[in-house]
């Protein structure tokens, strides 16, 4: 049931907001969330932004938060490239901002086609330019090196409809160079089980919220975590009629999610400003 979950693990683009529009009814259910004594995280696939343009972006809506609430697909390939190529040359494709983000944390990144490059790493770029397709082009035809991506998303979402995400980003090279990578974003279940050991919360008081199935779906449900989908992004009552990535709950918006959580835990809420042990 809603009413006994503590950490809500939302997507963003699509899910509470699109470009700088944050949806009806998010700050009130963060509110809400905190009032019951749980805890929001998010979890994007977006690795333009470090988790320090995330902070900012979120006081724009009189948010406040902090970086450690911000576990984007860049965070999760930083942790894994310091984790396998340590003091390696790495060629990562991206924006400057997660470009930086990648050196102020001790990987030896390069832009450049050069000798020595140990692994590709391909990013949502919304920076993109053909002179960096060709070189990770180059560098995947010519060498048989690991070659990863931040997110298997084929689109993300704007105020006018989509864009090309990661995942379409990566069909490109495939279609050059024959080469897939392996994608080191949600849906990996890692994704929860960080955000599950960072707070100490239990699968059964988790949930994954978000806009699209075969990634915020289907990276709760290999986490072992309830899911809800809601229909503000990609994903329509069709698509889950036909999918294997089944959500727990359902809403046409936040706004209706935050409705139904209030509705349930109004005993609660009750109980806390009585005083009384819950």
């Amino acid at each position: 049931m809603l009413k006994n979950k503590r950490l809500f693990l939302f997507d963003i683009d699509g899910t509470i907001a699109t470009g700088n529009k944050l949806y009806r009814g998010t700050k009130e259910l963060l509110e809400l969330i905190e009032k019951v004594g749980g805890k929001a995280i998010y979890i994007t696939n977006n690795s333009t932004k470090s988790t320090e343009d995330y902070v900012k972006k979120f006081e724009g809506w009189n948010l406040r938060t902090e970086e450690w609430q911000f576990v984007t697909s860049g965070f999760i390939a930083a942790q894994y490239l310091k984790e396998n190529f340590a003091g390696k040359k790495i060629f990562v494709m991206g924006t400057a901002s997660f470009i930086k983000n990648l050196r102020e944390q001790g990987i030896l990144v390069t832009q450049c086609v050069e000798e020595g490059i140990a692994c590709v790493l391909v990013g949502y770029d919304s920076e993109l330019t053909y002179e960096k397709l060709e070189r990770v082009c180059e560098i995947l035809s010519k060498e048989n090196i690991p070659y990863l991506a931040t997110n298997p998303d084929l689109c993300c979402p704007a105020p006018f409809g989509f864009i090309p995400d990661c995942g379409s980003i990566c069909q490109m090279i495939e279609n050059s160079t024959g080469k897939s990578p392996r994608y080191l974003g949600k849906p990996d279940k890692e994704v929860v089980n960080y955000c599950l050991e960072l707070t100490k919360f239990s699968v059964e008081e988790t949930i994954v919220i978000g806009d699209r199935l075969y990634t915020d779906i289907a990276c709760g449900i290999a986490a072992g975590v309830e899911t809800c989908v809601v229909y503000t992004g990609e994903a329509t009552r069709e698509d889950v009629k036909n999918t294997r990535f089944v959500p727990d709950y359902e809403f046409d918006a936040i706004e209706d999610l935050f409705e139904q959580f209030k509705k349930e835990t109004e005993g609660h809420i009750k109980s806390i400003k009585n005083g009384e042990k819950v």
